[in-house]
């Protein structure tokens, strides 16, 4: 999605204190005072992309000077903002080439993998066809890079220092994409388990294939997801509690109601226009892909789970998603992740009862946020579910 700035239309005079437009302007001319076409530098992850699939681009992301450009846990940890965040993404070169997801016997696509592999950004030796050429787009699910320029060469200056775990799991031609992530989650986090999923390496031999870095994220938060409501279904359920937080512009109060898993998730835009999405699960889970919420969805409910499993705990789950104007710049669903972790990791406040906690986050919409939450309070089918379905405990 390409941002236009919603006063000035794109041309930078909206007089706000950050205009994307501007912001995308300085760092492109960064960009092109220092590009070259050939040039050594450091590779910390490959791009796949999913237009013309199953035939699509593999980019090498690489930097001269590497520092924290591809780093989301890190830059939420020391609290980047946005210009921070565009400055360290429009840096990386998308170096790419073209390829079947399903061809594996191409020398690019061997080193792409290796880079993917490597726990560190790996020192590499790129020519490209012609000197880059600033560009950047920006999608709600994938973070930004800065220009796409046809890869002619590529060499590794040094053997990338891949985890003794992570190889024997890749050489594991009889294991499921699934029970991969499984044994690797505790150890890696969810950015460096995608990049290894995007590139083919994890699965049987005979389903390996690439998959789209906008799809690859999704999946790692689903699989991981899935995996931890199977642990924290074994935990008595939780007491009323609410959580609030955010990062970049991105709000969540989240609410927890003692009943089994289940988990419902509101996205409203706040500002002249309002506007929400929503989807939803029970305690049998999703059958579909969450279309309403999209990637949101799961790592909305990949933050929560993490937060339930670390209480021992169960419960009915409504996440309220508040997108406010500071949030200028779409830059991954790596942010929404990390603004639910940052809200659940805040201390709650216990409630007595469903009716007070409603009644609490409805004042503390209205004054935060200037926002009815009956609207979605009516549409919402995990309070329409508690209200109608009794169970044996509460009689």
């Amino acid at each position: 999605m390409n941002i236009r700035c919603i006063k000035c239309k794109g041309r930078g005079h909206c007089g706000r204190p950050v205009c994307a437009i501007q912001t995308k302007i300085m760092s492109q001319k960064k960009v092109n005072l220092q590009a070259k076409q050939d040039f050594f530098g450091e590779a910390p992850n490959v791009f796949i992309g999913r237009y013309g699939y199953p035939n699509i681009n593999v980019g090498i992301l690489s930097t001269e000077h590497y520092d924290k450009h591809d780093a989301p846990l890190q830059w939420s940890a020391e609290n980047y903002q946005i210009p921070q965040v565009i400055d360290k993404r429009t840096a990386m070169i998308n170096s790419n080439f073209k390829t079947n997801i399903r061809t594996f016997n191409d020398r690019l696509l061997d080193l792409s993998q290796e880079v993917s592999l490597a726990h560190k950004p790996v020192d590499i030796e790129i020519n490209l066809n012609k000197k880059p050429n600033f560009s950047i787009s920006f999608n709600q699910d994938t973070m930004p890079h800065g220009p796409n320029v046809k890869l002619k060469k590529a060499k590794l200056t040094e053997n990338p220092k891949i985890p003794q775990k992570v190889d024997k799991i890749v050489s594991d031609h009889h294991l499921k994409a699934t029970d991969a992530i499984s044994k690797l989650r505790t150890r890696f986090d969810e950015h460096y388990l995608t990049k290894i999923l995007s590139v083919g390496n994890l699965g049987m031999k005979k389903n390996r294939k690439l998959v789209p870095t906008r799809w690859s994220i999704t999946a790692v938060d689903d699989m991981i997801g899935k995996q931890l409501t199977d642990e924290i279904k074994q935990y008595n359920e939780s007491e009323h509690l609410a959580f609030f937080g955010g990062y970049l512009g991105n709000y969540y109060l989240i609410l927890f109601f003692p009943y089994c898993w289940s988990y419902e998730l509101f996205e409203t835009v706040v500002g002249e226009r309002t506007s929400f999405s929503t989807d939803n699960e029970f305690y049998e889970g999703r059958k579909t892909y969450a279309d309403q919420t999209a990637g949101g969805y799961y790592a909305t409910r990949h933050g929560v789970l993490e937060r339930l499993r670390n209480m021992k705990r169960q419960a009915g789950v409504l996440a309220l998603r508040f997108i406010t104007s500071e949030y200028w710049a779409p830059l991954g669903v790596w942010v929404v992740r990390e603004a639910t972790r940052k809200s659940v990791s805040s201390r709650p406040i216990e409630f007595a009862s469903r009716e007070l906690m409603l009644k609490y986050a409805k004042a503390f919409a209205r004054k935060k946020f200037n926002f009815d939450l009956d609207i979605l309070f009516k549409k919402s089918k995990l309070l329409d579910r508690m209200d109608r379905q009794r169970r044996l405990i509460d009689f």
